[in-house]
């Protein structure tokens, strides 16, 4: 993976990626939502390139469209009445702008997501937490590597029964719904094989036990210092702010948040740099990169 912001500490990286979720999550302003939503899909498309424009563009800007959609049908609060509806309910300004919300929140978090699954490898999701809290922290880290593993085993297996004339394709609906089960049953046989398996290898290696010391392949230097101290600065700068209200909007009964000051543009600045951090890392990576190339 060329990322420069992946061969940073763990602790820098988990950091990062616990406030940009957290703060997506909270955070309904429509200024913030745009740069949390902007910033994910830039930076998923520079980790994953071509599969990451094709499911940002072809799953998560549908998705966010049907939810804007769908949600004024059954959400009708809100002071500004757009027209009625055939059912004689109001259509509102603000259910659709709090679909669109809704809808961008939800889509920036699942973009955020998948960028945390390419960086936050389970090695290092057990080199973080595997002293604190040994069990736990194993069990996180299988289930989030669960879904790429799974993807990749079923198609293995999928192959598999095609090659004996047993696939999903052949045959009537019965057919197909038996092939189907059958499948099924293999993957859920091999999931819990897998478990076990990683359990006991764990546990024949002591992993948890009092004492027990870990080789580790990170270090933390003076770079991963410098990228924590922003990433903690900015986050403060960005919880103060909302703690004081200065990031409050709300959506009902009519639309109103903070005005535009300059504090309000210098957090939301400070917001889109901390979305910003890899990207901005990895433009300085590539620029020292070629500034060394051309010296020789």
């Amino acid at each position: 993976m060329k990322d420069a912001f992946y061969s940073y500490h763990p602790v820098v990286s988990f950091l990062y990626f616990t406030l940009v979720l957290v703060f997506s999550m909270i955070f309904m302003h429509p200024v913030c939502l745009g740069i949390s939503l902007f910033s994910s899909f830039a930076y998923s498309i520079s980790l994953k390139g071509r599969k990451a424009i094709k499911f940002n563009f072809l799953v998560l800007l549908p998705m966010l469209l049907i939810t804007a959609l769908v949600n004024p049908a059954f959400n009708h609060e809100g002071g500004t009445i757009l027209t009625y509806l055939q059912s004689g309910n109001p259509l509102t300004l603000e259910s659709i702008a709090y679909g669109v919300a809704a809808s961008a929140m939800m889509a920036s978090v699942l973009c955020w997501f998948s960028c945390y699954n390419e960086i936050m490898s389970s090695d290092k999701f057990v080199y973080l937490f595997g002293r604190i809290i040994p069990a736990m922290s194993l069990i996180l880290s299988m289930i989030l590597r669960f879904v790429p593993k799974f993807k990749s085993q079923i198609k293995v297996v999928t192959n598999a029964q095609k090659c004996v004339g047993r696939d999903v394709s052949n045959g009537g609906i019965v057919a197909r719904a038996r092939q189907g089960v059958t499948i099924i049953s293999i993957m859920v046989t091999w999931s819990l094989e897998n478990a076990i398996d990683t359990a006991d290898s764990m546990k024949s290696r002591g992993y948890g036990l009092k004492g027990r010391t870990a080789f580790s392949i990170y270090s933390f230097d003076r770079r991963d210092k410098k990228a924590l101290v922003a990433i903690a600065l900015l986050g403060l700068i960005i919880i103060l702010g909302a703690m004081f209200g200065y990031l409050k909007f709300r959506y009902f009964p009519t639309m109103k948040g903070k005005k535009l000051n300059i504090i309000t543009i210098l957090l939301f600045l400070a917001y889109l740099l901390l979305c910003l951090v890899p990207t901005i890392i990895n433009r300085e990576d590539e620029r020292r990169w070629k500034a060394t190339q051309s010296k020789i």
